[in-house]
This record gives structure tokens, sequence and C-alpha cells, in this order.
């Protein structure tokens, strides 16, 4: 018969396994569970102490480093002394007034005006043209340096004459016209042209464009070929162009101005 557990100093271990089989290993476990748990908190808190303490253990051993040590350098810096304020030097006298100008001599030279015999006065006595020769006239005679250059003032002209830019114009709005008008124009230009042989032989056909001005008298002047066809072809427009008589000149604003005119001329074989 077993023998009746004691509850009053049995361990928790005792009753939970009052009726159990205690050679089993739980129990066993059990029992030797708080040594353990003990033995593992002594071994963890040695291992952070010795964690801790390394880098001071670790000084201890190798002693001081003599490279590790940082020495701090003091830079002294000795500054100059203020400058002194009593010995501030004076400051530079003012500058001098610009020296008057040179007296010029002049004499006094008043043209004569007939008066009557009580209304004379003593009068300095009246210059020759010699001694007025080398001197400036003045109102009254003043004694200076005469050996000196007189500024005279020059007035400016009161009217400047007015510089019009000759403007060539593109666009006007009466343009310059041959006279007769165009068809005149074209009859002309038909009748004065001359085929260049060069050009009948190759079978060259098509305009030659050209730009002239056309001046307020009517005169063409500045000719240039702005397309060309070749064979002979620019030559003989710019010459049968020169040979035109004078146009009627273009007017803007209802006043005859120079225009630039472009005109083609057609070169057909018959």
């Amino acid at each position: 018969m077993e023998q009746q557990l004691n509850y009053s100093t049995a361990s928790l271990d005792d009753i939970v396994f009052e009726y159990r089989n205690k050679s089993y290993g739980a129990f066993f476990l059990r029992k030797i569970y708080n040594k353990h748990v003990t033995i593992a908190t002594f071994i963890a808190i040695a291992i952070f102490i010795l964690f801790i303490s390394a880098p001071l253990i670790a000084k201890l051993i190798g002693g001081d480093d003599e490279t590790n040590k940082v020495v701090k350098i003091e830079k002294v810096v000795e500054l100059a002394e203020p400058p002194s304020l009593e010995n501030k030097p004076p400051p530079p006298p003012p500058d001098l007034p610009p020296p008057p100008p040179p007296v010029v001599s002049t004499v006094k030279f008043t043209p004569p005006v007939i008066k009557k015999d009580e209304e004379v006065r003593e009068e300095e006595e009246i210059p020759d043209q010699k001694e007025l020769e080398d001197v400036v006239i003045s109102t009254k005679t003043v004694e200076g340096n005469t050996n000196q250059e007189v500024l005279t003032e020059v007035e400016a002209p009161s009217e400047v004459g007015e510089v019009v830019e000759e403007q060539i114009f593109t666009f006007v709005e009466q343009n310059p016209t041959f006279p007769g008008g165009i068809e005149a124009m074209y009859k002309y230009l038909g009748k004065n042209i001359r085929y260049p042989a060069v050009a009948s032989r190759n079978g060259l056909e098509g305009n030659v464009i050209l730009q002239f001005v056309v001046n307020k008298e009517g005169a063409i002047s500045d000719i240039q070929v702005v397309k060309s066809l070749g064979g002979g072809t620019d030559e003989e427009a710019v010459r049968v162009i020169k040979s035109m008589p004078n146009w009627s000149p273009g007017k803007q604003n209802g006043r005859p101005v120079n225009v630039r005119y472009t005109l083609p001329v057609r070169f057909k074989l018959q």
C-alpha cells in the first residue's frame, strides 16, 4: 500500500505526479528545471558583464597606446596694437582756387557823336590807327598782358541745312510707267531686242528678270540681273533697258520718289 502524501510539505511536482509514473522522464525534468534556470541566469549575467567590461579589460591588458593619444595644440596669434588716435595726421589742406584769367589790354575807342558845345565834356585823346592794330577795342582803356592768347567765342550758325536721305522705295502709291504705258514698253522691247547667237543655236528660251531703279527724274540706274538665262540673254536684256527713254517717275504722297522696279524680259524663238 502506497504511503499517503503530506500536502503541507509536498511540492507542486509531487502533487501533480501523485498517482502517475514518476519513473518517466517528465518528472525528472521538472525536478531539475529550477536548477537549470538558475544556472542559465548566472551564465547570462556573466556574459553581459564580460561584454560591457571588455574595452576596460583590453585597455588594462594592452596599456596606454601612445599613437591613440590626441594632442591639442593651441596656436597663439599676436595682434598688432591698434593705431593711436592721438597721433592721427591732420587733414590735407583744401585745394587752392584757380588763378584768375589774364587781363587783356584794351584801348577805349568809341565812335564820335555830334553834340552841342555845352554838352561836350573833356574826353581822352582819341588813339591813332597804329595803336589800335594790336589791341582789343573796348569802351575803356585797361592795361594787361597782351602777350597771352585771347580766346574769342565763335557763334554757331543759326540755320543748319536739312540733309535728306535719298530713299529707294519698293512699294509706292503710284508706280513709275514707261512712256505710253505697258503695251508701248513691250513693243519697245520686241523691236529692240536682238536674239543672241549662242542662245539661238542652243535653243534657249525663257525669262530674264531684271531689277532697276527709276529715280525722281525718270532715269534708269542700278540695273541688276535677279534671274539669269545665260547664252548672252542677260547682257542683251541689260543693254535694251539701258537704252530706254526716261520713264514717268513713281510718286509717294504726291511727290516723285526713287522706286526699285522689277521687269521680266522674255526671250522666245520664232
